[in-house]
């Protein structure tokens, strides 16, 4: 058995075959073509380890069409899912447990996503392959949203994480010290005094599930897909899925940009108006569960007035966002510096991202993007590297995603041990092999609305670097 050697954090491989799910072989043989392509040692997976797989799925189905048969290009696919499980059941070997797990939107409904996803049927066909490994699928969150038009209006109790949840305190060594905009952010709620109180001068917070931090391996299983706060979502954001409170995750910052918010692109009147307005109604329903139905005519009013979200930029939804980006970096950092008991780690973090990019999300993501058939896995053993080859592959910049470029420059806490310029892919595509930075052939992925024109990759000879579609 070869334990002597690491896995390089800066190779990446990209493997592309099919462009759809109809072949479950064929995805499995492409996920075990990106996993042997690391060169991972044997002891990265070990007999009786924890292994905890978190996929992304956000939302049962496109925000925009609901239903079954309108999610493959939004959440990770149980084809995949199932390739890395059968991949870690064969390393552990008859023992140990493989906990698949996810705090989707809190008013996404599990049990739909478990109905159209089959995820049910793909647990109970591993577990009957792999005797004496404990196979569990678990929803971690604490409570499930009933929301009418985007308005919560009731709530429903859940069991949570049964292992727990892991309190860390960042605190100066978080991303939002000395940001601007604290005592103006937003979480995942309206209730912004939590958010805040939270997060205030040194002091910055985050509460996290206990069972993906308790993990003897985690493998991250993220979408390849844009996203409207951030650019980007892949490895770094799929994070956000392991909190037990997302009212403590700063989203963007209340306000015009002139007053130091980033919530709207342009100080405009109408901007303004709409802070204030909408603001003012935001903190009169908060807690208030009667007066949230009432709100839902006033939201729907106040659509017709000011745009959907759809199509006008709002809620930091734009490429000037300067605050999910710190609360994404602080989440890597609470999992690769803390354990379970929110203690410093004893020993280092064994990691792996498997993205899947057979059917990626272009436009507004991550819950109403555009389908993007690119027949791709990504597999590597350190976020930030997926991210820069994932966000270079979709035919963007990295310089200009504030969250890839500010990975680079983290002040305390930095978990990334390599260089943008030691990233390398390992590809079947020849144009892919070698230096992420000489990549041909790359896809020319549709930024969210309020990205565009912002982050698009411009390479000095067009002719010599076609995008592929």
């Amino acid at each position: 058995m070869n334990t002597d050697r690491q896995p390089d954090p800066a190779r990446v491989s990209a493997f592309r075959g099919v462009e759809h799910y109809d072949d479950p072989a064929a995805i499995h043989s492409l996920v075990g073509q990106a996993l042997d392509a690391l060169g991972l040692p044997d002891d990265y997976v070990l007999p009786h380890d924890c292994v905890v797989l978190k996929p992304n799925w956000v939302k049962e189905h496109d925000e925009r069409h609901s239903g079954p048969g309108q999610w493959e290009h939004v959440v990770t696919h149980p084809a995949v899912i199932e390739a890395v499980i059968r991949w870690a059941g064969t390393q552990l070997a008859g023992s140990g447990s493989i906990t698949v797990c996810d705090a989707p939107q809190t008013d996404s409904s599990f049990a739909a996503l478990n109905q159209y996803c089959g995820l049910d049927e793909m647990v109970d066909r591993c577990r009957r392959d792999f005797p004496g490994t404990t196979i569990k699928l678990l929803d971690l969150r604490p409570e499930e949203w009933h929301a009418v038009d985007g308005v919560t209006v009731s709530k429903t109790q859940l069991t949570g994480d049964p292992a727990g949840d892991t309190f860390v305190g960042l605190n100066d060594a978080s991303e939002f010290v000395g940001f601007h905009g604290n005592g103006k952010l937003f979480g995942a709620s309206f209730n912004m005094a939590e958010t805040n109180e939270r997060h205030s001068g040194d002091r910055h917070e985050y509460m996290l599930c206990r069972t993906p931090m308790d993990a003897d391996v985690l493998i991250n299983l993220p979408k390849l897909k844009t996203h409207k706060k951030v650019g980007v979502t892949c490895a770094l954001k799929n994070l956000v899925g392991i909190n037990a409170n997302k009212n403590w995750l700063p989203h963007h910052t209340e306000g015009t940009p002139d007053l130091g918010g980033d919530q709207f692109p342009a100080s405009t009147a109408k901007a303004k108006l709409e802070h204030s307005w909408m603001g003012r109604a935001k903190r009169i329903v908060n807690g208030r569960p009667l007066l949230s139905r009432l709100f839902v005519p006033l939201k729907k009013m106040g659509r017709l007035f000011f745009g959907d979200t759809q199509k006008v930029v709002r809620s930091g939804n734009w490429h000037g966002n300067d605050t999910c980006w710190r609360m994404v970096l602080d989440l890597n950092k609470c999992l690769y510096d803390f354990d379970g008991a929110g203690q410093p780690r004893k020993k280092p973090l064994r990691y792996l991202a498997v993205v899947d990019g057979i059917i990626g999300g272009e436009g507004n993501g991550p819950m109403s993007p555009d389908a993007k058939p690119c027949g791709t896995i990504l597999a590597g053993t350190h976020p930030a590297a997926v991210d820069m080859a994932a966000a270079t592959l979709m035919g963007f910049d990295w310089q200009k995603i504030r969250l890839l470029k500010n990975s680079f420059e983290i002040r305390k806490r930095n978990f990334i041990p390599f260089l943008p310029s030691n990233i390398s892919l390992a590809s079947n595509k020849p144009e892919w092999d070698g230096p992420l930075g000489q990549a041909g052939g790359r896809f020319a992925f549709k930024p969210h609305f309020g990205w565009v024109g912002a982050i698009e990759h411009e390479p000095q000879n067009q002719a010599n670097n076609p995008a592929i579609k």
